[in-house]
């Protein structure tokens, strides 16, 4: 079951984030729920400590936790998700705000990806999936897209297609440089991993 969770960050209401597949359930995290009107959707459900929400009116039934909590209103908002059934997870707002905040999403996402669940970021201009040896990925992207794979572990034999330059069975180091600012050629991007973990990267809009 597809579930999209409205996170804080920045939205852009690009073509190719208006053609995601529609969801079963919507979870917004405080002020991600500004992000149900562009998006055209339902709120199913609103979590968190509401510091962030003024000026924000959702028809959903609240679930408020105080401020002085030890998870984030995302976390919290995925609890709910999984709680309900969800296996894939869409995480939309993902990208500008804070960046402790974006930080802690994306490294949460690549944990979430370990646990099995299928994980998609997004601002609608920025995107990002996890990269796990037992998940290779298969990207359908147009030409021209921005590509990059960030190392979140130091990665071992990462083969990456579909790109101006293709790797096959790289060793990349934590945080290397080497693998920001490829480039999609208009084939399906694929990546294949043997170990570590990593997010795959794009900016892309159309």
């Amino acid at each position: 079951m597809i579930a999209w969770i409205l996170v804080g960050g920045r939205l852009t209401p690009t073509p190719a984030l208006l053609k995601l597949p529609r969801p079963a359930l919507v979870v917004a995290a405080d002020g991600g729920a500004r992000h149900a009107a562009p998006l055209d959707v339902a709120v199913d459900a609103w979590v968190g400590d509401f510091d962030s929400s003024d000026g924000v009116t959702v028809d959903a039934p609240r679930e408020v936790h105080p401020a002085a909590k030890n998870e984030t209103d995302a976390e919290l908002a995925v609890r709910l998700a999984l709680k309900r059934g969800a296996t894939e997870l869409v995480f939309l707002g993902a990208f500008g705000g804070r960046f402790d905040h974006a930080a802690a999403l994306l490294l949460g996402g690549v944990r979430l990806a370990r646990e099995g669940l299928t994980v998609t970021l997004s601002s609608g201009d920025e995107w990002a999936w996890p990269l796990l040896p037992a998940s290779p990925l298969s990207l359908p992207l147009p030409p021209g897209v921005t590509l990059s794979v960030v190392a979140c572990s130091d990665l071992r034999g990462l083969s990456l297609g579909g790109v101006r330059w293709p790797l096959y069975g790289a060793d990349v180091p934590l945080g290397s440089g080497w693998t920001i600012s490829n480039e999609t050629n208009g084939e399906a991007v694929t990546a294949t991993l043997k170990e570590g973990y990593a997010l795959v990267t794009a900016l892309w809009q159309h």
